[in-house]
This record gives C-alpha cells, structure tokens and sequence, in this order.
C-alpha cells in the first residue's frame, strides 16, 4: 500500500484560528471511529492545523508528521491498536498517532525534559510497542510479533508502516523476504512522499516514482 501525500498539501477545509471543536472531541480511538465519515476531512483539518500551531512553538518534526496526518486518521478508524498491531518506521512520524491516542496536551512539553516524547515511547500509552528512533525496523518488528500472532486462535492484525527513505536499508528488505517466505499475515504501507532527510534518489526512488505515475495509481487516487 503506497500513499504519496505532500507534507504541506494545502486542506479545503481549514478549521478557524486557534478552534479546533472537533478535534476537542477526540480522546481516544474509539472517538475516531465514532465519528461520521463526512466530518473525517474535518478532523484532518483541524489535526493538521493543530501540529502546525504546536510543532512550530516547541520544535520538533513537523513535514514527516503533516504528511501522514490521512493515513494516522484511516489507520485508527479501521484498526484497533489495542488489540491489534501498529509499529511507525523511525516514529518520527508519530505526532498525529499521539494526538487520536489522548496525548495532545504533552506537545506542550515536546522533546522537553520531562516532556513528552518526540518518538513512540510505551511508557506513555498502551498504543506504543516499541521506543522506536532507528531507520529500517518496522518490517522486521512487524513480521515478529505476527509470526507470534499466528499461534492465536483469533490473531490481531499486525501493520508497519515504513516510509521510502527507510525502505532502502537493508534490513527492510530482509524483512520483506522472509515476510514473503512465510506467507505471514501482515500488512506493510509505504509512505512515499520521495523525501528523506532531502530528495530520494537511486534506483528504489525511480522505481517507486514509475509505480506512482502508472494509470492504476493515479486513478485510484483521483477516485479517493
């Protein structure tokens, strides 16, 4: 699963400055998955906005996090991490995962001592496995615990998500094969927005631009 969204693509549906009534409404998961489906672009806006106001005050990462603002929202309106599985590549990504999951008043104190977190930290919520802060691990991570997984009568699902940068280290490829090898239930999504620490570029790169410019992929896009 691939998703190419800028970082700082604009929204139609920016919320006033400062108000964010419906994202106040959101304290857990459950409130995620409780709302309707038209007011979902909303609370996008309004977590997007947030990150900005916040983010820009105490510093932090804030491109990697605005990027995936859709997918956290999806991820959590599908999935529930409390019996299923979430690992975030690097984690430094996590922001919006920790606003859904009732830690928006620790981005006071972001990266601070004492503070909150700037990765994903399982002292702090039950929705953190790991205290992740390195490239190419989520696949591996992943493919362990649903191997673990399988043993169960009802598995949980198990999802890593990996951007394209992490994609190229080597120990997401090994992950991948043995995942493949096993015939593992899992599910990985590619966060492609050609972007690590500056453009992407190599092979992979070129590869995964081909497969974002194909008919398919654009026109799922175009239908989402």
């Amino acid at each position: 699963m691939m998703g190419a969204h800028s970082p700082m693509q604009p929204s139609s549906h920016e919320p006033p400055d400062g108000s964010y009534p419906l994202l106040d409404q959101v304290n857990s998961p459950a409130d995620v998955r409780a709302l309707e489906p038209e007011q979902l672009p909303e609370l996008c806006a309004q977590l997007r906005a947030f990150l900005l106001e916040s983010v820009q005050g105490t510093g932090g990462h804030l491109g990697s996090n605005l990027g995936v603002v859709e997918l956290t929202v999806a991820l959590h309106r599908v999935f529930d991490f409390r019996r299923d599985r979430l690992v975030w590549d690097v984690s430094h990504q996590c922001y919006p995962h920790k606003v859904l999951t009732g830690r928006r008043e620790g981005f006071a104190k972001l990266r601070r001592t004492g503070g909150m977190c700037g990765f994903t930290n399982p002292a702090e919520s039950e929705y953190d496995l790991f205290h992740t802060g390195h490239a190419g691990t989520s696949i591996s991570l992943g493919l362990g615990m649903a191997a673990a997984a399988a043993l169960e009568e009802d598995p949980p699902h198990v999802v890593s998500v990996i951007g394209d940068a992490s994609l190229g280290a080597g120990v997401a490829f090994e992950g991948l094969n043995y995942a493949g090898a096993l015939g593992s239930r899992m599910l990985v999504v590619l966060n492609d927005n050609e972007w690590s620490i500056s453009k992407s570029v190599g092979s992979l790169a070129r590869y995964l631009s081909r497969i974002r410019s194909t008919r398919l992929v654009q026109r799922a896009g175009q239908e989402t």
